[in-house]
């Protein structure tokens, strides 16, 4: 079984799916394991060939063998319009987001597969392998900048965010941030997260915690009864954590801007704008690292809004390691690519196409 690493194209995107301790494992399972050259990976590719993998140039992907699976984590190039491989990733393919279709008919031509990692599913129908722990803590980061640049530079902002080699670094940026003259004079942020018992949820609250902010934790009991929700608007800071999805609530309008007298900031963690079950329909597009904050204005009422998607990037190197250690046991079972998670994934793509 050939398993070849892509380098991912996206700016900012300096995650992997796998990291050099768990290649030595598959190369001593009998696994050939080849990685792209990455000038933005966080992971250097000696680290890899110190492990057993080969190492190959960048984007070189196209001209791997047939029989080899293609692993990455994000988007592929656009302008390659034929996809004959099997490629595991996360492909936003199957909610109807933008490009969807696009991408599905470029594997249908070509002849390959998509293992959608959004659908790679346990026997209980439960993700194998998520990085919305990670997600979760840095969003809640970036909320918490950019509420902190309001007050600081009363404006929208900060114009970019930047990567941090560990969690701990980036707490403590922000406790001593909240020690500036002007915000230890004020009162902490209040925050609410919906979705406070998920993966993403937990990552949320631990990064407020750590903090010692005040965070209400709400999820399905806090929302079943479908809105409306002015409760959020008592808080400065709302963190939503529930993917958009058929049944979930709206939990803010634009129409409710005018009534917010706290709120200032939105992390939109979930980051589905196109998405007709948007629970956030107040904006149009996904934020970036590079340009995170969308102002919004209702009847001169200021809100700030951040959506990352690709939000464990942050961390670059700690959630690789965690997504890498989750996957791995499914990566073993590669050799029986038909049966169980990898068959299961297999058919969702061929309902689908």
């Amino acid at each position: 079984m050939h398993i070849w690493i892509r380098s991912e194209v996206r700016d900012f995107e300096k995650r992997v799916g796998l990291v050099p301790s768990d290649v030595r494992k598959l190369v001593s399972d009998g696994f050939k394991i080849t990685i792209e050259e990455s000038k933005n990976r966080v992971i250097s590719s000696n680290y890899y060939k110190e492990s057993g993998a080969e190492i190959v140039p960048s984007n070189s992907w196209q001209s791997a063998p047939n029989e080899a699976i293609i692993f990455g984590l994000k988007e592929l190039p656009e302008e390659i319009k034929i996809l004959k491989h099997r490629h595991i990733m996360f492909g936003h393919a199957y909610k109807g987001q933008l490009g969807s279709r696009s991408l599905l008919d470029r594997f249908k031509k070509g002849g390959g597969t998509l293992y959608d990692l959004e659908y790679l599913l346990d026997a209980n129908n439960r993700r194998i392998a998520a990085f919305g722990y990670w997600a979760g803590f840095a969003g809640a980061a970036v909320a918490l900048k950019v509420w902190l640049h309001q007050k600081i530079s009363k404006g929208p902002g900060p114009k970019k965010i930047k990567v941090y080699s560990g969690r701990k670094k980036l707490v403590q940026e922000l406790r001593a941030t909240f020690e500036n003259e002007i915000i230890s004079k004020m009162p902490k942020p209040k925050v609410i997260i919906i979705g406070a018992l998920g993966r993403v949820g937990s990552g949320a609250s631990e990064l407020a915690k750590s903090l010692n902010l005040e965070v209400t934790p709400w999820d399905i009991a806090e929302t079943k009864h479908g809105g409306p929700f002015p409760q959020i608007f008592d808080h400065e800071i709302f963190i939503n954590c529930i993917l958009a999805r058929p049944g979930v609530p709206v939990f803010v309008q634009k129409s409710d801007i005018k009534n917010s007298k706290k709120l200032s900031v939105i992390s939109d963690i979930s980051c589905d704008p196109d998405s007709p079950y948007n629970p956030i329909p107040i904006y149009e597009n996904a934020t970036s690292f590079s340009n995170p904050v969308i102002r919004t204005s209702y009847e001169k009422t200021n809100l700030d809004i951040t959506a990352i998607d690709n939000l464990p990037s942050m961390l670059p190197l700690e959630s690789s390691e965690d997504f890498s250690n989750q996957l791995l046991p499914t990566l073993l079972e590669l050799k029986n690519i038909d049966k169980g998670p990898w068959g299961r994934a297999k058919q969702i793509y061929l309902g689908n196409i």
